[in-house]
């Protein structure tokens, strides 16, 4: 027994850890190295095999004790002990928890049987403008949703006749069988696979819905989008999911939105960002400027002496919020000084002369080389 693990350090676990952290413990590290998420891994399977002897010895209080005073000289019968067996052990509780992650079942679902329950959501999208995400709007959806059949009033059987109730069952809605693994002997809880959960058979189905005692139809259903609204986020429209089981209320029709990209506006949260173009004459002299924003187009004064990429703020011309539309973040505008390309020669001769008057740097690159000329003489020479 001198090649094992110390259990404790097998569950990841301290000496003094209570029943509630060694379940935790095991539930983590059997849903890491199960064999079914690892078929043909001989690695996991000792691993799984490890930790569920790890388990079941720890979680009893009186093979804790002989392993806490023996270690696994315990259960070799060095000690006096009769050796360890799983069979016994009961695991139900804690494998319908792991192994009701892997097939769908175990013993928490299951047990439901033929109550009630909520029918499932439904998802379908959306596509609005930018200016419609900003603002709100109202769509209207074309979708095919399910409805208690009228002819069996969503029963499923024949008119006349009624679900009778699951022999296999007995109308519990679930089966319990018993199964043997390495680890021993392993009692499971499902759906009963004849009636799917719901305790009834029908024998004679509806002709118009052929059992299942629903009616798929077209319906248009409007749906408001709030102002604010981002790309990727949902709505929900209350019961206009699948209908319920066994009487329970219907699901919920989650509707994602997708907005469009705008020709020249960025959004991040309630902010809005853009580029504007500007002269060179209202950057150094000042003056007004047309900005385009969701609201319409505004006038806005340049200062004199204005830089590219000066970055100004329209407060309150951003996006609304969610929570409050009157509440709205700020929009962003960076000015760009555009240089002309092409310029009349009396145009350019009023440039030249207003460069000499603002420090000549049209001639700053031949005073630097020395030259007095063309600075590229200078660099052919080298």
């Amino acid at each position: 027994m001198a090649d094992k693990r110390d259990y404790y350090e097998v569950l990841g676990v301290d000496k003094n850890a209570d029943e509630a952290t060694l379940k935790k413990a095991y539930r983590t590290l059997a849903k890491q190295c199960h064999p079914d998420t690892h078929p043909g891994d001989a690695d996991a399977e000792a691993k799984f095999k490890e930790l569920s002897e790890a388990y079941a010895v720890l979680s009893d209080p009186e093979k804790r004790r002989q392993y806490d005073q023996f270690g696994h000289a315990a259960f070799d019968g060095s000690a006096g002990g009769a050796g360890f067996d799983f069979n016994g052990m009961d695991f139900t509780d804690i494998f319908s928890d792991i192994f009701g992650d892997f097939f769908g079942g175990g013993r928490r679902s299951s047990a439901r049987g033929n109550a009630p329950m909520k029918g499932a959501n439904i998802r379908t999208s959306v596509r609005i403008t930018f200016e419609e995400a900003v603002f709100g709007c109202e769509k209207e959806l074309d979708l095919t949703l399910k409805d208690s059949c009228p002819t069996c009033h969503g029963t499923g059987a024949k008119p006349g006749t009624n679900p009778e109730t699951c022999t296999k069952c007995g109308g519990k809605g679930q089966v319990v069988f018993t199964s043997q693994s390495f680890f021993g002997t392993v009692r499971n809880v499902q759906s009963c696979p004849d009636c799917g959960g719901t305790g009834k058979v029908i024998k004679e189905k509806c002709p118009d819905c052929r059992g299942t005692g629903y009616i798929s139809s077209r319906k248009k259903i409007q749906v408001s989008i709030p102002a604010g609204i981002d790309d990727g986020q949902c709505v929900r429209i209350r019961e206009k999911g699948e209908p319920g089981v066994n009487g329970g209320p219907r699901g919920d029709l989650l509707v994602e939105v997708v907005v469009s990209r705008h020709a020249f506006l960025q959004r991040q949260d309630t902010n809005l960002f853009s580029t504007v173009p500007i002269s060179y004459a209202i950057a150094a002299l000042g003056g007004e400027v047309i900005i385009d924003t969701v609201d319409g187009r505004v006038a806005y004064d340049v200062k004199p002496g204005t830089q590219t990429d000066t970055r100004v703020r329209l407060k309150g011309k951003g996006v609304p919020s969610l929570r409050n539309k009157d509440v709205r973040g700020d929009h962003y505008v960076t000015l760009v000084v555009q240089t002309p390309e092409k310029l009349s020669r009396e145009a350019k001769d009023l440039l030249k002369k207003f460069d000499e008057l603002t420090g000549d740097s049209l001639g700053a690159a031949a005073r630097a080389t020395g030259d007095g000329g063309d600075p590229r003489k200078k660099r052919s020479r080298k």
